[in-house]
């Protein structure tokens, strides 16, 4: 189960959808709480998305958070503590700072990154290996700011099988990154049936995942755009996320 990050990098980074109308797809003080679980029936933990607005550098941003961590049996033997925050541009949702400190069962990874957008590089300071790297980059989004970047997308028109493409900077590379677009399903939740989309996010295969497209998300058919479920199938097992809890939406919750 190693990189629970998975997560976090796919609802969290990853999941999402879209939808470039007028209306505000989110706002300061929206939060959404998951409940993991390992294989159908173990609880593995949560994981916490919640967004709100600061000053980076004398200027007002959005300041993202997000949070995994084990609890239940999963955390006896395999402790998960992850953090991960981005400082992204109000309007263009273009990231300013990304910082990631993560604990998984002892691999251990804390990095900031900050992007430059006048000289065109990224300048990463890696606490654990004690280096400092810089690395050019041209329209990224980070593992968080994709989140709400998503979010934004215009989806209305989208036929089965089209795919939405991004390039995500991780670590200190930056990746191809599509969203191909499953269909539609109603989705029976804690909340009461939801008219979802279901998106399938083009992962790496061999390390974490059985293949190339071992995950998949449900993301809320309304103006907000928020992941629902996901579940990723892994070399061992899988995984499952479910929204818990909600709060702060820009647009009222839809339901079937």
């Amino acid at each position: 189960m190693k990189k629970y990050t998975l997560f976090l990098f796919t609802c969290l980074v990853i999941n999402t959808s879209f939808s470039q109308e007028k209306t505000q797809v989110f706002k300061t003080g929206e939060s959404l709480r998951y409940k993991m679980s390992y294989s159908g029936f173990l609880t593995a933990g949560t994981a916490l998305l919640e967004l709100k607005e600061t000053e980076l550098n004398g200027k007002k941003v959005f300041h993202s958070v997000g949070t995994g961590r084990t609890s239940g049996m999963i955390k006896w033997f395999f402790k998960v503590n992850d953090n991960y925050q981005s400082y992204f541009d109000k309007d263009t949702i273009k990231p300013y700072l990304f910082k990631r400190k993560i604990d998984e069962g002892g691999y251990k990874k804390h990095r900031i990154i900050s992007f430059n957008y006048t000289s065109k590089k990224a300048y990463i300071q890696d606490f654990s290996l004690q280096k400092a790297t810089s690395v050019p980059f041209h329209n990224v989004q980070d593992m968080l700011s994709s989140f709400y970047y998503l979010r934004n997308i215009e989806v209305k028109n989208m036929k089965v099988g089209d795919e939405i493409a991004i390039d995500m900077f991780m670590d200190s590379q930056v990746y191809p990154f599509k969203l191909r677009f499953l269909g539609k399903e109603i989705l029976k939740t804690k909340f009461g049936k939801i008219k979802t989309l279901i998106f399938r996010p083009m992962v790496q295969s061999g390390r974490i995942f059985k293949a190339q497209e071992s995950v998949t998300l449900w993301i809320t058919d309304d103006a907000n755009k928020i992941p629902v479920k996901m579940k990723a199938d892994l070399l061992v097992g899988s995984l499952r996320a479910d929204l818990d809890k909600y709060q702060g939406l820009s647009n009222p919750f839809m339901k079937n």
